[in-house]
């Protein structure tokens, strides 16, 4: 399944942080992918992933990198849906949390799967003023079909922040509604939380439903 290959769809997103700390204007987002897609699977192929010592340094760069340059809150809204509503601030804080957490290690495990695949990107299709948008790509493995990618971007302040990964037509957080929105009826809110925390704990990636075809 695609999901396997999330830690290298999402290569774009690693070092945002590069980008937006030595300029004075944020950049279109579609040229900032474009310029530190290079710079980041460059960084891969001298420091792959080989070993639990290599896991906690790209754990570390990820926390330092990635985490500043995505609306967690915004993700994780979209995953628990409706039910996010219903949520008291603690409670919305504990979920944001924890979905980092998670998202956080299924991204840098896919890491590991890196061979060498490229990133081509489509005209940007964004009018003046625009505060959302959708960076178009297509991911190239070697001796297989091109998979979509869409980066759905939103500008906050000076800065574009990243707050979905559409692969293939699938959100990478909206995959997670269904077993969330079954274990709120279930349990309740607090009931997700103490799910993913024990997830989180247990060291556990990917959603159940993209594990199951993967």
């Amino acid at each position: 399944m695609v999901w396997r290959w999330l830690g290298i769809v999402l290569l774009p997103m690693l070092i945002f942080g590069w980008g937006t700390a030595v300029r004075a204007e944020p950049k279109a987002p579609d040229v900032l992918v474009k310029e530190i897609a290079d710079e980041v699977i460059e960084r891969l192929k001298q420091k792959p992933i080989q070993s639990d010592e290599d896991m906690n340094e790209w754990l570390v760069y990820v926390e330092e990198r990635v985490l500043p340059h995505f609306n967690f809150e915004r993700m994780t809204m979209l995953a628990v849906g409706p039910a996010w509503r219903q949520a008291t601030p603690e409670q919305r804080k504990r979920l944001t949390e924890e979905f980092k957490t998670l998202l956080v290690r299924t991204y840098a495990s896919a890491l590991r799967e890196y061979r060498n695949e490229k990133l081509e990107f489509r005209p940007l299709r964004m009018a003046p003023g625009d505060k959302t948008v959708r960076v178009s790509s297509y991911f190239i493995r070697p001796g297989g079909e091109p998979i979509s990618v869409d980066y759905m971007m939103e500008l906050r302040g000076d800065s574009w922040k990243v707050f979905d990964v559409v692969v293939a037509g699938v959100s990478l957080v909206t995959s997670y509604r269904s077993t969330f929105g079954q274990e709120i009826q279930a349990k309740g809110i607090d009931g997700l939380i103490q799910m993913l925390a024990q997830k989180n704990a247990r060291g556990e990636t990917l959603p159940a439903d993209a594990a199951a075809q993967g």
